[in-house]
């Protein structure tokens, strides 16, 4: 008989200790833990698992992931608890082997067969562990099928770290009661939310750093709309102007990549193996986006792409490395455990409040105090929304609230708002839309709820002010530091401009052709245009392009020719 070698209970977390308690001495059939990404749910969940194995009190357990990554890392955590789990058990199988305690398998291979796992379950007292419980609620058949394959489960723990959506697909085994508009609304067992992590020291504060700028694009009707990113053009205008500014050829995004590369460098002068990760729509604005960082940073950077089947090993290359960068699309939004993350850029188009938290989560587990995690995104008011309420718990709402009893047509808005999102998606999916022209400018920083910075030109000093934020800070420093750096902006914005009588018409020009040899200077040698005007101020000096004078002006012009000539 193999000897299970376990964690004492001095090793968990506070937390843990106490849910593990709470229910070693109820030991319900259904227990569901809300406990924010990066707080210890595999753990205290495993843990469990050992104790039940130990006391015979289950002869087996099954673990349901929601993707084929995450199989691996759950087995690799149970081996260190004493449990033997097998990921890659597969449903031709049919039976576990006998070196191992129970499966990890995924929703979609449950839903492949569910009598075959609910035979296995039925064979076996079985302890039933559901990892993001949610994607029981994807779809109905998913659902149906996780109910009807352990239904007959001794125990079901289930797990999540994200905000529920508000939808009519009930998940199974959650449990709901009325809440105060009479809808059924899921009820936790216990919660474990971002800010007693936070104040526990068990997860990073988290920086969002938004940047806005000019956008234009061209619609299917062959008009050309400018707005910029952000502000109040309607939802329709909102979304073509975020994909504009994540379109691979403008320089919105290049300038955001080259700001979280600073970001990054500053980062890892007191955490050396900080590395960053860019989440992008889809495959190809994920390759280009890896060639464009490896121009800024002077690495190869990866990538990983859905459909690869290499995908999970480059992830633990990466993990198990101190490279700068990682590109990927969905795979690592949820679960895939990379701790050394420090710095995101959230470059997708995607913005549900499920979606961003599973983003999110990936940058916030802790290793040591005082680490703090950056992540960088477009300045629209969705994501803005989501980063001010961090500490904000959801929970699953079953149908949808009309506040007004007397707006007969509220759902059938709802509904409307719902078709023309996916009309839309569809429009842009088949080249109806073309982005033109995008350029960037740092807007603010949201930290803790509130708002700092004022919005500048990429690549400005008072940019620099908020990307070389020291890496180690614990969060009171953090707000500390925000404050002092939004003070000393004000008193730059405020301060009169020492003038010269200069001909206007002049200082014009100079800055029509400041941008030329910028833009020319650009296709050269590939640096986004925020970092080439950065370059120019630190060797000429001087204010941003708006408040240079002529000379100044003229400085820089002097200089970038000088670069031409020298790099012939």
């Amino acid at each position: 008989m193999s000897i299970r070698t376990q964690p004492a209970a001095s090793s968990l977390r506070s937390w843990q200790r106490a849910a593990l308690a709470e229910w070693m001495v109820e030991r319900p059939r259904d227990y569901l833990m809300v406990a924010t990404p990066g707080a210890g749910k595999t753990t205290f969940a495993l843990k469990i698992a050992a104790e039940l194995l130990a006391a015979r009190h289950v002869r087996a357990i099954t673990v349901v992931a929601p993707t084929e990554h995450l199989k691996q890392q759950w087995a690799d955590a149970a081996t260190r608890l004493g449990v033997r789990l097998d990921p890659r058990f597969t449903n031709a199988q049919g039976a576990t082997g006998q070196a191992f305690d129970g499966v990890v398998v995924t929703y979609a291979q449950v839903a492949s067969h569910p009598m075959l796992h609910r035979a296995r379950t039925e064979n076996r007292k079985t302890l039933v562990i559901l990892d993001e419980i949610h994607h029981a609620g994807d779809a109905m058949s998913w659902g149906s099928a996780v109910r009807e394959a352990f239904e007959p489960a001794a125990h079901r723990l289930a797990l999540t770290g994200t905000p529920f959506r508000s939808d009519v697909n009930a998940i199974p085994f959650v449990r709901y009661e009325p809440d105060g508009d009479g809808l059924p609304r899921s009820s936790s067992d216990h919660s474990y939310g971002y800010a007693d992590a936070l104040k526990d020291g068990v997860v990073r504060p988290v920086l969002f750093l938004a940047y806005s700028g000019e956008m234009r694009w061209r619609t299917r009707a062959g008009d050309e709309v400018a707005a910029r990113l952000g502000e109040d053009v309607g939802p329709d205008a909102t979304a073509q102007a975020l994909r504009t500014a994540l379109d691979p050829k403008g320089e919105w995004i290049g300038s955001v990549l080259a700001a979280a590369d600073r970001r990054l460098e500053e980062v890892r002068r007191t955490v050396p193996d900080a590395g960053g990760l860019v989440i992008a729509t889809d495959h190809e604005h994920a390759r280009h986006y890896a060639r464009l960082l490896s121009r800024i940073c002077g690495e190869k950077v990866p990538t990983v792409l859905s459909d690869d089947p290499k995908a999970s090993s480059v992830i633990e290359k990466f993990a198990g490395s101190s490279a700068r960068w990682l590109v990927a699309v969905r795979m690592v939004s949820e679960g895939v455990d990379i701790p050394r993350l420090a710095v995101g850029v959230y470059a997708t188009t995607t913005t549900t409040p499920l979606f961003f938290a599973q983003a999110v989560g990936r940058f916030v587990r802790a290793r040591r105090r005082g680490e703090t995690a950056s992540i960088f995104l477009p300045s629209i008011p969705t994501l803005l929304q989501h980063a001010s309420l961090m500490e904000q718990e959801r929970d699953h709402v079953l149908g949808r609230v009309i506040h007004d009893e007397d707006d007969l047509f509220a759902a059938e808005r709802d509904m409307l708002a719902r078709a023309e999102a996916e009309q839309n998606e569809a429009g842009l999916a088949d080249g109806t839309f073309e982005a033109l022209e995008s350029a960037a400018r740092f807007d603010r920083v949201v930290f803790d709820g509130g708002e700092f910075g004022h919005m500048t030109e990429a690549g400005s000093q008072e940019e620099h002010d908020y990307l070389g934020l020291p890496g180690l800070l614990e969060p009171d420093q953090v707000a500390v530091l925000l404050k002092e750096r939004q003070s000393r902006q004000a008193k730059r914005i405020v301060a009169p401009v020492a003038t010269s009588t200069v001909d206007f018409r002049s200082v014009a020009d100079l800055r029509r052709e400041l941008s030329g040899l910028v833009a020319a200077w650009h296709h050269r040698t590939g640096k986004p245009h925020a970092v080439i005007h950065g370059d120019l101020r630190d060797a000429c000096g001087g204010p941003l392009v708006p408040l240079a004078g002529s000379g100044h002006l003229q400085a820089r012009i002097d200089t970038l020719r000088a670069w031409a000539v020298a790099r012939r």
